[in-house]
């Protein structure tokens, strides 16, 4: 399946943006980016991801963090995900949606988020890393590469959030070098109808 590419007028747009803070998309075709990092390809999912990311997804934490998750996680979602959602995001210029690649393996995904309309908190970084991956850092390494792929790219500040009980998460985020500003109450919705707070975490320029 191949991906439409990013409208021009769309590309010229965000340009024109850069003063206001949004990052510049000029001469980046979100539908073949990649980013590297001494251990790590963030690169666009691949149909052939998809028996790696059904398999991560069945993981219990990985369903409790990730609120967007479907559960159950079948293989048609996962199909769907890696062949459809993530490339329109990119096609559509909304986010650039990678698989973390380490030894030439699918260990995770992240993403940086809402690129169309970064004039107040900026870019969204999300990540999740697969049970058979984790504790060695790859989840820290792709948030700060993702960071800085958007601050160097006029950025005003890029976010994340975490739930207040994930302190693995908050780990993360503080390793990539984003700081801690605050809580935000009841921005979290779960599949119970149940609602938390989260902890914002941003990062500027100059971080």
């Amino acid at each position: 399946m191949t991906a439409p590419r990013p409208r021009p007028e769309a590309r010229r747009e965000r340009a024109s943006d850069e003063r206001d803070g949004v990052l510049s998309l000029t001469g980046v075709d979100l539908t073949t980016e990649v980013v590297r990092t001494a251990r790590l390809v963030l690169r666009p999912h691949r149909p052939d991801d998809a028996d790696a990311v059904f398999r991560a997804c069945q993981d219990a934490d990985t369903q409790r963090w990730l609120l967007a998750l479907p559960v159950p996680y079948t293989r048609e979602v996962a199909e769907e995900f890696v062949t459809a959602v993530s490339p329109r995001g990119r096609a559509e210029g909304r986010e650039l949606s990678c698989a973390i690649e380490a030894d030439g393996e699918l260990v995770g995904s992240c993403g940086l988020h809402h690129l169309e309309d970064g004039r107040r908190l900026g870019p969204e970084v999300g990540y999740w890393i697969a049970p058979w991956a984790r504790r060695r850092g790859y989840a820290t390494e792709a948030a700060r590469a993702l960071a800085d792929w958007a601050l160097d790219r006029g950025a005003h500040r890029v976010h994340l959030l975490a739930d207040v009980r994930n302190g693995t998460s908050q780990a993360v985020a503080e390793r990539a070098g984003f700081v801690r500003e605050g809580v935000v109450r009841s921005c979290l919705s779960y599949r119970d109808g149940s609602r938390a707070d989260a902890v914002l975490f941003g990062r500027l320029p100059g971080d």
